[in-house]
């Protein structure tokens, strides 16, 4: 297959537009808010009974990510080996995506009265978004040259902010005018926000899956192949001793990644419950976000350019030392969206470019791309578990999400310190040139 191709690049940037609407309205802004405001218990506090078990409802909210991503860890190494047995790469691509895309249209029944069920329909959403994207990675090594991957990164990022942002502009619209629609019952609004997210998700992914590849058996795998994707991690594993560069890579981004997610998680519940924002100010500043990350993404991917993917992931983490900081003694509305706004800037730049940079660092003879990114969701999806794990645990304990907020302070520190351990991309391509010679 021909790299570069317009067609097929453009489709892949679509799925970006397809499944972004899920981390906006089911992640970040809706589902939150409406989140906050049911989950409560008979005498209108906080602590919910959650199969027998009482639990602060922001607590069980960072709860059930981590559950559902550890699932996904564990799910998504089966799935890569039987999908390079049979080459349907695009038909676990198709399965997670639908598996997501149903949960959200089910969510429009989430009442108070179904507040058990409608927990596991929001984590078997993250299952589906997540493994969905495991195999949408894994496509760009396959589709583009490395030359273009930041790029091509960051397109699909940027169409990602721009398509949710025009459905999140619809729900918005329904939940601060509910009259206009002819709407009068109070909660139908965001209701129905979470069916819109299904529908448009599966409408957007059929451009990608009609254009995309399905991906090539290979005939050669040998022995219990479903258990050929563990198998596969260990191999890769074993091969970062081969490749100091990726090995220091991925540690550093197991750890800023552990941060990141997790307030792409959490910032709207600490908005509503530490704050205490009204829904509507807290949803506009979530689109705002998007707005600013879509030149965020294009900012980080030409400063890679001129100074190297390291230093400018570099860049962003440090910004997120300083929106910690920040966050922790933020009391005011108006101090919110200043650090929500920069968290934009940086949200989706690091993404896009962390994903690139990754791609960038695969060895090139390597055919099999699908294990590498295997290892690389695997480590993303496992950040994700322990770092809302941990900002969960510690409000548990302390009663403070800002005591949280200081978790995840050190663990940004940590994951720059290791950043700094790598040499420029500039620096290292040079090096790896000049060995090959």
């Amino acid at each position: 297959m021909k790299k570069n191709n317009p067609s097929i690049i453009n489709a892949w940037c679509m799925y970006d537009w397809a499944n972004s609407v899920h981390a906006l309205v089911i992640v970040s802004s809706i589902f939150p808010v409406y989140f906050s405001a049911t989950a409560l218990s008979a005498s209108g506090t906080p602590n919910v009974d959650f199969l027998g078990v009482q639990i602060k409802s922001t607590v069980l909210f960072s709860y059930t990510v981590s559950v559902s991503f550890l699932i996904t860890a564990l799910l998504i190494p089966l799935c890569t080996a039987i999908a390079d047995v049979t080459g349907k790469k695009k038909r676990f691509m198709q399965f997670f995506c639908y598996t997501g895309a149903v949960s959200c249209m089910l969510l429009y029944f989430f009442t108070k009265d179904t507040l058990i069920s409608s927990i596991f329909l929001f984590g078997l959403s993250l299952v589906g978004w997540s493994g969905s994207i495991v195999f949408y990675d894994s496509y760009l090594p396959e589709i583009a040259t490395e030359d273009k991957f930041d790029r091509y990164s960051a397109r699909g990022f940027s169409l990602g902010y721009l398509g949710s942002v025009f459905l999140l502009l619809f729900n918005l619209s329904m939940v601060l005018a509910p009259q206009f629609y002819g709407i009068v019952q109070k909660s139908l609004p965001a209701r129905i926000s979470f069916f819109t997210v299904g529908v448009w998700w599966v409408l957007f992914a059929q451009i990608p899956f009609h254009y995309l590849p399905s991906g090539n058996a290979q005939t050669n795998k040998t022995g219990n192949w479903i258990f050929n994707g563990f198998k596969e991690l260990t191999k890769v594993y074993g091969r970062l001793r081969e490749q100091p560069y990726l090995a220091k890579f991925l540690s550093a981004f197991f750890i800023y990644t552990m941060g990141l997610r997790t307030v792409m998680y959490v910032a709207t519940i600490f908005g509503a419950n530490e704050l205490k924002l009204p829904p509507q100010s807290l949803i506009i500043t979530v689109l705002l976000i998007q707005l600013v990350g879509i030149a965020g993404s294009y900012t980080f991917a030409w400063l890679s350019g001129q100074i190297g993917n390291i230093y400018a992931l570099m860049i962003g983490v440090a910004i997120w030392v300083g929106i910690c900081t920040g966050a922790y003694y933020t009391t005011e509305a108006m101090e919110f969206y200043v650090i929500a706004c920069t968290v934009g800037m940086v949200m989706g730049g690091i993404q896009s470019l962390s994903r690139s940079t990754y791609s960038k660092l695969i060895p090139e003879n390597v055919t099999d791309t699908a294990s590498y990114f295997s290892f690389y969701d695997v480590t993303e999806k496992m950040a994700i578990v322990i770092g809302t794990f941990i900002y969960g645990a510690v409000e548990h304990l302390t009663g403070s999400m800002r005591n949280s907020i200081l978790a995840l302070l050190v663990i940004f520190i940590v994951g720059l310190v290791l950043l700094y351990r790598i040499p420029s991309q500039k620096v290292y391509r040079f090096e790896l040139d000049g060995n090959k010679n």
